[in-house]
């Protein structure tokens, strides 16, 4: 399904970055082509597959009602490993909403592998115009996905609208802690072109506003170093690997980026967790 509005400057930016060969190459050699998000780490050399696929099972352990009559809908779905999670383990249906057609075309493979296909389908979008009625599913989540829009109260908008009664809305997110300012954070920014992250603060009041009840926030903010320095520490070990399917640049900007991500982190400029939300 094509978009019928220009994107916004930074999700124009994000379609660039993850259309591309080597993102795409990227990811899929680093996290095993089912996931591209942070991972939860029960130890620090733990593999990042394993890790991602941790996240998915908490998140589904952490939405209530998941059964084989629950609809789904991920924005920013990435290579459609949580939808998979969720179609295998609960018998979830759904719709994975997603701006890369290289990622997309990975998760549309994986599911006619692992015959999932029938009750996942993928579609190229933008979570800022999500092209569904409202009231259309029970369950919307996401993964490191909304920091990319340069409107997150209008991602919010859209995701409280698609939303059923009584629905739920679970995501994670790399968040500017509530305590501090976006002066550490510039890198970060500058590389991603925003002018800020989101807050714990930001979310809970644009999604309070917009009536919907809070059910927790499991907030693991040390998963940020964690991840991304997992992340660094894999590409170093693994670059000559890596480096057949991916140029020497964008290796190299990827090592800085990591980097930054890891500083923040370990600064506490950063945060991270599982927002839980019910709409009534």
């Amino acid at each position: 399904m094509m978009h019928e509005k220009p994107y916004s400057a930074a999700v124009q930016t994000a379609h660039d970055y993850y259309d591309s060969e080597d993102a795409d190459n990227f990811y899929a050699l680093v996290w095993g082509g089912e996931d591209i998000h942070v991972g939860l780490y029960d130890y620090p050399q733990e593999a990042i597959d394993t890790a991602s696929r941790r996240s998915n099972q908490v998140m589904a352990e952490q939405t209530p009602g998941l059964d084989a009559s629950t609809r789904v809908i991920d924005l920013g779905s990435g290579y459609g490993g949580a939808l998979r999670y969720l179609a295998r383990h609960y018998g979830c249906s759904g719709v994975g909403l997603n701006l890369s057609a290289r990622e997309n075309a990975r998760a549309r493979r994986k599911n006619v592998e692992q015959g999932l296909d029938e009750r996942i389908e993928i579609v190229g979008g933008n979570f800022e115009e999500v092209p569904y009625a409202d009231d259309s599913f029970d369950v919307v989540r996401s993964q490191e996905a909304f920091l990319h829009s340069g409107d997150r109260r209008r991602v919010m908008e859209e995701a409280v609208r698609v939303l059923r009664p009584g629905g739920i809305l679970i995501f994670t997110d790399p968040m500017q802690a509530d305590d501090r300012s976006n002066e550490g954070l510039q890198p970060i920014l500058d590389r991603l072109h925003l002018e800020s992250l989101g807050s714990p603060a930001f979310y809970r009041d644009t999604l309070e506003a917009l009536g919907l009840e809070e059910l927790g926030f499991d907030q693991r903010g040390d998963m940020i170093a964690a991840h991304y320095g997992r992340v660094l520490e894999v590409l170093i070990e693994e670059e000559q690997q890596i480096a057949r399917a991916v140029s020497t640049a964008y290796i190299e900007r990827m090592k800085r980026g990591l980097q930054h991500w890891v500083d923040g982190g370990r600064r506490g400029d950063l945060t991270w967790g599982i927002f839980v939300f019910r709409k009534p």
